[in-house]
């Protein structure tokens, strides 16, 4: 979602502010700004587009100013341009936001009516104008802020500047995330601790209804009620250097060669190929008697949870229920005494997840999170995490941060078969030394990359496109299916193989290309009768199977990708890396904007 940065500091900071605002590109946005004071007032420098744009419109016409804020928008209220680009402001003040105000209709026309004139489209726009409002009553600048934070209501993340307050910039959150930096003889505000590395590493996080006056000698933090409080100051361990391609064409690319590296690491804290033991943290709940475990993510971390429940309950012999955030926060679900609930974000941000874990918390449930942001607002408000050591992913669409996922999730239901007797020694012996194999198997998989992308230019031509997969296969044809219509904008669904019958098989023609993910396993036979169903209607199959799998299905198939024969336990982690590479040269093929498809976020922190 947006991305807002603040600096009250000793040297021009618009430059500085661009710089890190190109550290929140990942989170997705459609226009850029930064507003600074200058000589007491107010100037400001918006583009649409990206931050390239707003670079270029800075060379020809600097900003000044010791103290400012700027802004990446993914447009909510209004179209996204020039004109609805943030920072918002009146003659008196300036903002940057990150969420919905929901109230902003009724604001709007109080304001209004009161004699305030509106230039944007945006519901945002309404918080300078009821702070400025508050500043025309009397109000100094530190009170009209706070006066105006309570009025509003919905999700938020606020930096607010005044004219004339060269040393003063207000902050708020409720919902999404915001964080101070400490510098020496300066002071940060941030979406993330990422924004905010090269600066600075001592960073301390408000939490959900806090309010934050940040001056060049400190931060002075309030609660909800108005109570000062004090918030640890941390020293973040988030990378100081800015993260680039390397020699790869896109973020995303660079990502999925990456899963060998990454998911060894996750691996290194999960497993000890000493004596092939899972060893995880406290986990602050006990597994053996855990009558039932929740599994809530959203989009990709939904997957991921899906084939989880596999997991669990084909080793643990637990009972899983696995839902949607969105759905879950609002049925008032019956949660079992003493019961596990686990959340699965990337960013730790996602506000549907973040509700769903409040919920669960308030019906009894013993809460864990599996986040790649170990100083993200959901991690901090679980009892125990997991980790993902996935490290900073910067293309929208979800790759290592998934496969890490994975790999925690695994390990994880083989510590509960532990836990429960029904695995012994000589299962988690077998079963660590499967999953130590997986950097191995995913860099076999990772060499079919040539061959993936000749086949994506034919994929490229397809208006729509259906995957096809059975078992703990089936999440990774619904991932597949995913990436594809997020960056390639192909129309794209993925089925239980077995479903096929009751209806989808209706939209099979020669036009219609069908993945079918069926390595040799227990359910091969049954998946391969329902691709010759397919093959039988015209459709072009493209087949993902080991050698053996290969070699029993003959012709017919229109294409094969092979990957390498593993142990069922880890086949949906080797899985996926072919479904992201052909989506990936898919999107390349069509020319779309891979790392930023259009009207997408890499974390979504509001309804």
């Amino acid at each position: 979602m947006c991305g807002i940065v603040g600096i009250v500091g000793t040297e021009p900071v618009a430059p500085i502010i661009l710089e890190a605002l190109k550290r929140l590109e990942y989170r997705g946005y459609d226009s850029a700004g930064i507003a600074t004071l200058n000589g007491g007032g107010i100037e400001r420098r918006r583009a649409e587009g990206k931050l390239v744009n707003l670079d270029r419109l800075l060379t020809d016409n600097p900003l000044d100013g010791v103290i400012g804020i700027g802004h990446t928008r993914w447009a909510t209220h209004g179209a996204p341009t020039e004109r609805n680009a943030h920072p918002h402001a009146t003659d008196r003040v300036a903002i940057v936001h990150n969420g919905i105000i929901e109230n902003f209709r009724e604001l709007r026309e109080r304001l209004t009516a009161g004699g305030a004139t509106f230039t944007t489209e945006t519901d945002s726009e309404v918080v300078a104008h009821l702070v400025t409002h508050f500043l025309d009553k009397g109000l100094a600048p530190r009170e009209a802020a706070a006066a105006a934070i309570l009025e509003l209501e919905g999700a938020f993340a606020l930096g607010i500047v005044f004219r004339g307050e060269e040393n003063l910039i207000v902050g708020a959150r409720r919902g999404p995330p915001l964080a101070i930096g400490y510098g020496k003889g300066a002071m940060y505000l941030g979406s993330d601790a990422f924004a905010l590395a090269p600066m600075t590493s001592r960073v301390s996080f408000l939490e959900d209804g806090d309010r934050v006056e940040i001056t060049r000698e400190g931060a002075s933090v309030f609660d909800a009620l108005g109570k000062a409080v004090q918030r640890p100051i941390k020293i973040t361990d988030v990378s100081a250097a800015l993260v680039d391609k390397g020699n790869h064409r896109h973020f995303m690319a660079k990502e999925i060669f990456e899963q060998p590296e990454v998911v060894g690491h996750t691996l290194s804290e999960y497993v000890n190929p000493i004596d092939d033991t899972i060893r995880l943290p406290d986990l602050a709940v006990d597994l053996a008697s855990v009558p039932r475990i929740t599994m809530i993510a959203c989009g990709t971390a939904y997957y991921a949870a899906m084939v989880a429940k596999y997991w669990f309950e084909r080793y643990a012999r637990i009972s899983v229920e696995v839902d949607i955030a969105s759905e879950f926060r609002y049925r008032e679900a019956a949660m079992p005494e003493g019961g596990l609930a686990i959340f699965i974000s990337q960013s730790g941000e996602t506000a549907d997840t973040l509700a769903a874990l409040n919920y669960c918390r308030a019906q009894g449930q013993k809460i864990l999170s599996v986040v790649n942001v170990t100083e993200s607002s959901i991690a901090r408000a679980s009892d125990a995490i997991l980790p993902t050591f996935a490290g900073p992913e910067i293309g929208i669409a979800s790759t290592k941060a998934f496969t890490c996922q994975l790999t925690t999730l695994a390990a994880l239901a083989i510590r509960a078969g532990l836990a429960r007797g029904t695995l012994d020694r000589a299962d988690e012996e077998r079963l660590v030394r499967t999953l130590m194999e997986v950097p191995r198997h995913i860099s076999e998989a990772l060499a079919k990359d040539n061959e993936i992308q000749m086949l994506s230019a034919e994929i490229a031509k397809a208006r729509d496109v259906l995957y096809l997969g059975r078992g703990h296969n089936y999440p990774i044809a619904l991932e597949g299916a995913l990436k594809l219509k997020e960056i390639s904008y192909i129309h794209a669904e993925g089925y239980a193989a077995g479903e096929l019958k009751h209806g989808p098989i209706a939209l099979i023609d020669e036009e219609v290309p069908v993945i079918v993910i069926a390595p040799v396993d227990a359910l091969f036979e049954k998946t391969i009768s329902n691709m010759q169903e397919v093959i039988a209607r015209g459709a072009r199959v493209v087949l993902i199977s080991d050698r053996a799998g290969i070699e029993r299905v003959g012709p017919g198939v229109w294409a094969t990708i092979e990957v390498p024969s593993v142990d069922p336990l880890i086949a949906p982690i080797v899985n996926a890396i072919p479904v992201q590479l052909l989506a990936y040269h898919t999107a390349v093929s069509k020319g779309t904007d891979v790392d930023q498809p259009r009207n997408l976020a890499k974390s979504v922190t509001v309804e």
